[in-house]
């Protein structure tokens, strides 16, 4: 009589690494990613409410960093101008996008050529592009210099270092780079849409703005969904790029919350003021990554309610 196998045959077992090889080599990525995700921003936390000042300090301190940094004047003033310039940024980019990949969605000849023009600014460093476009607005390098030798002597064009204009000139340069990326993936879009659709407008007489503006665009509107969770989290945690420009200045008036921390943790040795600031920008990606999570989730099951 032959007995009952007790243990499954090799050729079981690699029928399961075979099926099991993809959550297999994912566990590494896994395991790191929630050390460096999870555990850090746990230890940030307790930081930001521990008694650390040039060391980290774990016992107890309270919520008193956390006071002490919303009551200080460069704290708000950096995270009111990280609403203006995420705002100006996020529509900036997205219209410029949008432009660029309707012009190109029209078969213009050299297109591989247009793109890569237009997708070349991504390819920059932050700090590369900083360090050129401050050479470009400041007086004595950039435009007013050009304009000035061509025999205009009372040009004037100071934005880098006038106070209410600095933001605005690392608005202008942020769009520059992120255009690209916002055309890339709206042209990618555009070029997804039911030529149908198209066609069914174009039957019923509408002209190609407003088929773009009232068929086409409304289609993808997941894409700029997407773009903008991606644009605002770059515009969250900017920081190389206004670092190039204007080092925060003049004064603070160009000063973003990812440069209050990296000042308060490694130059004034305020580690836990400095944690508490590094929460609030956690904080701040939080109350966009959670909601479009949600969203995005609600919108599956309501397509797979829909389907099934």
């Amino acid at each position: 009589m032959q007995l009952p196998k007790t243990h499954q045959s090799p050729k079981n077992w690699k029928r399961w690494l075979f099926e099991h090889t993809p959550q297999i080599v994912l566990i590494p990525t896994i395991a790191v990613t929630l050390i460096y995700v999870v555990v850090f921003t746990l230890w940030t936390v307790w930081i930001s409410i521990s008694n650390s000042t040039l060391l980290p300090d774990m016992s107890y301190g309270g919520f008193g960093e956390y006071v002490a940094l919303w009551k200080s004047k460069r704290w708000t003033v950096a995270y009111q101008n990280l609403f203006i310039f995420g705002s100006l940024y996020l529509v900036g980019s997205l219209i410029v996008g949008t432009v660029l990949a309707i012009l190109i969605d029209q078969r213009v000849r050299a297109e591989g050529m247009w793109r890569t023009i237009y997708l070349y600014p991504l390819a920059i460093s932050f700090i590369v592009t900083g360090t050129v476009w401050r050479w470009i607005y400041h007086p004595s390098t950039g435009v007013e210099l050009a304009l000035r030798d061509l025999g205009w002597l009372a040009a004037d064009f100071d934005w880098i270092t006038n106070r209410k204009m600095a933001l605005y000139v690392i608005v202008i340069t942020a769009i520059w780079h992120a255009s690209g990326f916002a055309m890339a993936l709206i042209l990618a879009g555009l070029r997804s849409v039911d030529g149908d659709l198209v066609k069914a407008a174009q039957i019923d007489g509408a002209s190609m703005s407003r088929t773009y503006r009232k068929v086409i665009l409304p289609t993808i509107w997941p894409i700029f969904l997407a773009v903008a969770i991606v644009l605002l989290q770059f515009a969250i945690k900017t920081y190389d790029l206004v670092l190039a420009l204007t080092q925060g200045g003049p004064g603070i008036a160009t000063t973003v919350p990812a440069i209050v921390v990296f000042d308060l943790m490694f130059q004034r040795g305020q580690i836990a003021q400095g944690a508490a600031a590094a929460v609030m920008i956690l904080v701040a990606i939080a109350a966009i990554l959670i909601p479009y999570t949600i969203f995005i989730s609600w919108r599956r099951r309501r397509e797979g309610d829909q389907h099934g």
